[in-house]
């Protein structure tokens, strides 16, 4: 499994480069606009590079979950993964070194854009000399996305854990879409379509087990935990009706 997950890794590397990149530029132009602030210039740069920090930290975690998926799709229909299926591996050691390759991505970075977050909010408030409103600021944003939440460090990981494992679900999802696409609808007439049916059909059942199973009015901290266990639990649900279907269908 290793060799197969080191292989996955050096693969997508390009592409996480290129976001590290992206950031890198941006949080200069952050920097340096903090820098220039109360100097009697202009903010745009501080609203230009705020707004493509956050979008970036958006689309990074989204870009590194489509990114995998194109992967498998080209690695099950092009020549780019013929020597892959042709390895003495089965296709639950395969599929699991590319899900593990992606759960492994997508919680480094959400921990890095997280931790950088924190230190650019940090460094902002405390260039204006009103660093004991950020305790205010944050948790303003958190009541008006739930009323009931506190600032803390365990809501945030409760938050953040709950965002990553969903993303991860939505990932398998669209893992066993393609799977099925490809092996199971290839050539047939309304693939496309099909295909994208049954990711928004699986995409809403995760939904409605994650709400269907948090009993009534409980705190949020109970709902976060069940939502993750749930996303988390789907993910190999979806793991292993992927494999089944590689293994039976696409298997050489």
């Amino acid at each position: 499994m290793m060799p197969l997950l080191k292989y996955e890794i050096r693969k997508t590397w390009s592409t996480k480069l290129m976001v590290l990149g992206i950031v890198a530029v941006e949080e200069l132009a952050f920097l340096c606009s903090l820098y220039l602030m109360g100097q009697n210039v202009d903010n745009w740069l501080m609203a230009l590079s705020t707004s493509l920090l956050v979008m970036t930290t958006i689309g990074g975690i989204l870009f590194i979950g489509i990114s995998s998926v194109v992967t498998l799709h080209r690695d099950m229909n092009t020549k780019q993964g013929y020597m892959l299926y042709m390895t003495p591996r089965n296709s639950y050691q395969i599929l699991g070194a590319k899900m593990m390759e992606n759960g492994l991505s997508i919680v480094l970075a959400g921990a890095f854009f997280f931790a950088l977050g924190t230190l650019d909010i940090t460094l902002l408030f405390g260039r204006m000399g009103e660093l004991g409103k950020l305790w205010e600021f944050v948790t303003d944003i958190l009541r008006q996305i739930n009323s009931d939440l506190e600032l803390s460090a365990e809501m945030m990981m409760y938050l953040v854990a709950n965002a990553l494992a969903s993303w991860l679900a939505t990932v398998s999802v669209a893992y066993l879409a393609d799977i099925i696409s490809s092996a199971l609808l290839n050539g047939k007439k309304f693939n496309g379509i099909l295909t994208f049916v049954l990711f928004i059909l699986l995409t809403a059942l995760l939904s409605w087990l994650q709400r269907s199973l948090v009993p009534a009015g409980s705190p949020f901290t109970t709902l976060a935990l069940i939502d993750t266990a749930v996303a988390l639990a789907y993910s190999v649900v979806m793991y292993v009706l992927s494999a089944l279907v590689m293994e039976k269908y696409l298997s050489v």
